[in-house]
């Protein structure tokens, strides 16, 4: 070691860099692995990517840098007062002649690295409006096109898809699938719910997954997903993990689901029961006609009896009846109209989605069928098949059995 630091003997005369590269070489060998505890200071983010910050306790503090390539990983935002955990290796700054750790992972310390993120984010946005209740949208009472942002495959999708059916089997469902865990996840749910605001043609959006981990269920925990939900002009309902998992896009979201399943039920109306309440409130309408026409009988029968020249009276509250039961009618017959208007309008509106209307204009519906001859998933993709897998075509007259040749 002597040897090292004093080439030519104990009367060697350094220049200042001969000397920090010296005291460079030492401290990267046998520092080369180290783990400090302290808290964050003098923050600072460059615009190269770096992060440069001072790490302090009561007695010390040192000099710290976490090159772009070490901090892309980091699931939380480093800031001052921060107490964190880091791991790297000592070395010197030369210009500055200040010894520094140069970080490679740094962890919150006491609170996971995913938490404090959540929470870090969760603050942001609060902050800016974006959970406040009064910029969320009550859902549409009767949605005839519900759009699913979720995996295509799972247990979730089949709930959902269940559920609307069974409620409303005319509905119209929309499945734009995406990954909702891993890599770039975040970004496919983002993009899916902007390309549903520009298709316009669902009239809530339902977007999420079934159960998991924190990390499994963290794209619904980022910015970009967030954003994307409160720029929808689409009602949202979040509808992601169980009863007990929180995402940031829950407090988002128009309206909170506790699961996927739950979100199908909020979103839908059985629509056998909006049919009986509509007939009901018919009824009572006639009901309540009929009981005010028994009432005013009553009084002209009272008139009648009591009064010394009833004659006159009597031809005043038979022309009051009169007007009165136009006027019931008249409303009665408003009603109806305005019901039946209603219900063609919505007719129309379904018609004019059926997807044998599209089929009509010349476009057609492509399906995979599996190993087993089963027709299965719709074909949206030229990703989702390869050469040689048999298809079935469905026209708007006939249907076709296909293999593919070649995929673009």
């Amino acid at each position: 070691m002597q040897e090292v630091l004093f080439p030519d003997g104990p009367d060697h005369i350094f220049t200042v860099s001969e000397l920090t590269d010296q005291l460079k070489d030492l401290l990267e060998t046998h520092f080369s692995q180290v783990s400090l505890t302290g808290e964050i200071s003098n923050f600072h983010a460059h615009g190269s990517g770096h992060l440069y910050f001072t790490l302090k306790d009561e007695g010390a503090q040192i000099r710290a840098a976490m090159f772009r390539g070490a901090n892309r990983s980091l699931k939380f935002a480093p800031e001052n007062g921060l107490e964190v955990v880091v791991t790297g290796r000592l070395s010197i700054y030369g210009p500055r002649g200040e010894y520094q750790i140069v970080v490679e992972t740094m962890e919150p310390k006491g609170l996971g690295a995913l938490q404090l993120a959540f929470e870090q984010l969760k603050n942001k946005l609060a902050a800016e409006g974006l959970f406040d209740e009064d910029r969320k949208r009550a859902l549409p009472l009767l949605p005839l096109t519900v759009g699913l942002v979720t995996s295509p495959t799972g247990a979730a999708v089949q709930d959902m898809i269940r559920i609307l059916r069974r409620r409303h089997p005319q509905i119209n469902i929309l499945l734009y699938p995406v990954r909702v865990q891993g890599e770039g996840a975040a970004e496919e749910v983002a993009a899916a719910i902007a390309a549903m605001n520009q298709w316009g043609e669902a009239d809530v959006l339902l977007v999420g997954r079934g159960g998991g981990s924190l990390e499994d269920l963290w794209a619904f925990n980022t910015e970009v997903v967030a954003r994307a939900i409160a720029a929808s002009k689409i009602p949202v309902v979040s509808a992601v993990g169980h009863e007990t998992d929180v995402t940031i896009s829950d407090f988002v979201a128009d309206l909170r689901a506790p699961t996927p399943s739950a979100a199908a039920e909020l979103s839908v109306p059985v629509i056998a029961e909006l049919q009986l309440t509509v007939a009901e409130r018919l009824a009572q309408v006639w009901r309540r006609m009929n009981r005010l026409l028994d009432e005013k009988r009553q009084q002209l029968k009272y008139y009648r009896s009591h009064l010394k020249d009833p004659g006159k009276k009597l031809l005043e509250w038979a022309q009051h009846l009169d007007r009165l039961e136009d006027r019931l009618k008249e409303n009665l017959q408003s009603l109806l109209e305005e019901r039946r208007y209603r219900l063609a309008l919505a007719g129309e509106k379904l018609n004019a989605l059926s997807p044998l209307n599209t089929l009509k204009r010349g476009y057609s519906i492509v399906r995979k069928i599996d190993e087993a001859g089963e027709t299965g998933m719709v074909v949206t993709r030229s990703s989702q098949v390869k050469p040689k897998d048999p298809l079935q075509i469905t026209l708007a007259s006939g249907i076709l059995q296909a293999q593919v040749l070649k995929r673009d």
